[in-house]
């Protein structure tokens, strides 16, 4: 069944699901520095380098410039502003709580140096697109050829009190008290929660199994609910894969309320609309709602979210492209986020000068869903 993000096409899997550090890219052939040029200086004319920058280290920034060197080699010189030292691998985080290991990390400057790029630690601030200068928090300017925002994200924010509200960056600090409760039988009824239309909900639906596969591995008693606006379990995937998570669901004794939203008027208690089903727990767990970033410079739409193209150029602009949570478009995921990526660099890299005729970007989500036992693809 389709479902977790995909790690960029470099990653390598590790033996325990999860990849080893990624290499320089692999599609059809293997590339490398010295074949591509030793270092991206110059141009195959003489002339000088097509200047892309890059906001952000995330899977789809890394499969930007996989892409980029793969499609343009030397004509291109790639610039990662990335504020954080590390590539995580997120959508592992969600096991945290349980025990298994912390999710993988990779020293960034080690990647790009691999595939011939710089990384500037500092953090995207805002664009003069007129002047295709690329603006750094700190004050820094840097000039573009063209510029691919990439890890600036979606801004989640707290929309219910008395809630849990999930945070991938400290989810172990956040749950494993709770897990711990479970098993100790202190938790005997738990909620969990998407608080609106879920752009991602896969994390809310391992984090319910992976929580019932506890209590029955302690043999602890506990009875979980999860309510979502979803008319079917993980409907953004078809009715396949949508009938599967039901039968998982069942298996596992969780309830699921569809075609819901929720109010928390107080602690433990939930109002569930339509009909006003009121609903007594011991905790909540809720995923975050999400907002855009609302970019200085550049165009935006309801609730700040940039808006794209099917080529990932952000609407108006020439030279500025797109990809990921910080885009419109409504599934926030990283095979998604990819998969614009490679729609910008081809785009780039046309712009560039390489022989590439580029394509719309087609959304296609793969992955797994953990759920505590064997995951399901």
């Amino acid at each position: 069944m389709p479902g977790r993000s995909d790690p960029p096409r470099g990653a390598h899997t590790g033996p325990s699901g999860g990849p080893s550090r990624p290499q320089v890219g692999h599609r059809d052939r293997v590339l490398s520095g010295q074949a591509l040029g030793d270092q991206p200086g110059g141009c195959e004319d003489g002339g000088a380098p097509f200047e892309v920058v890059i906001a952000g280290g995330s899977v789809g920034a890394l499969e930007a410039t996989l892409a980029l060197r793969e499609l343009a080699g030397n004509r291109v010189r790639v610039t990662l502003l990335a504020p954080r030292e590390e590539f995580v691998y997120r959508p592992m985080t969600v096991r945290e709580p349980f025990s298994f290991p912390t999710a993988r990390r990779y020293p960034l400057a080690e990647i790009a140096a691999d595939l011939g790029a710089e990384v500037r630690r500092e953090s995207f601030g805002w664009v003069d697109a007129e002047e295709r200068v690329a603006h750094t928090d700190a004050g820094e300017a840097l000039g573009y050829d063209a510029l691919l925002l990439l890890a600036l994200g979606a801004r989640p924010y707290v929309s219910l009190a008395h809630v849990v509200t999930v945070d991938d960056r400290r989810i172990d600090e956040q749950l494993h008290g709770l897990i711990q409760d479970v098993e100790g039988g202190y938790v005997k009824r738990l909620a969990f929660v998407a608080p609106g239309p879920a752009t991602w909900p896969l994390p809310l639906y391992e984090l319910a199994l992976m929580t019932a596969q506890r209590a029955y591995d302690t043999s602890a008693e506990l009875e979980i609910t999860l309510i979502t606006p979803e008319e079917r379990p993980l409907a953004v995937f078809g009715l396949g894969a949508s009938h599967a998570v039901s039968k998982l669901l069942e298996a596992a004794g969780i309830q699921m309320i569809g075609s819901a939203h929720v109010q928390v008027p107080e602690s433990r208690h939930l109002l569930i609309h339509p009909g006003s089903r009121r609903l007594e727990v011991d905790r909540i767990v809720a995923l975050p709602a999400l907002l855009g970033p609302a970019i200085r410079g550049l165009p935006s739409v309801a609730h700040g979210f940039i808006p794209t193209g099917p080529d990932a150029r952000v609407r108006g602009q020439d030279r500025i492209f797109a990809a990921g949570d910080a885009t419109d478009f409504p599934v926030k995921h990283g095979g998604i986020a990819a998969q614009q990526a490679d729609a910008a660099a081809a785009s780039i890299a046309a712009l560039a000068g390489a022989p590439v005729t580029p394509e719309p970007f087609h959304p296609t989500i793969r992955g797994m869903l953990l759920t505590g036992g064997r995951p399901v693809t």
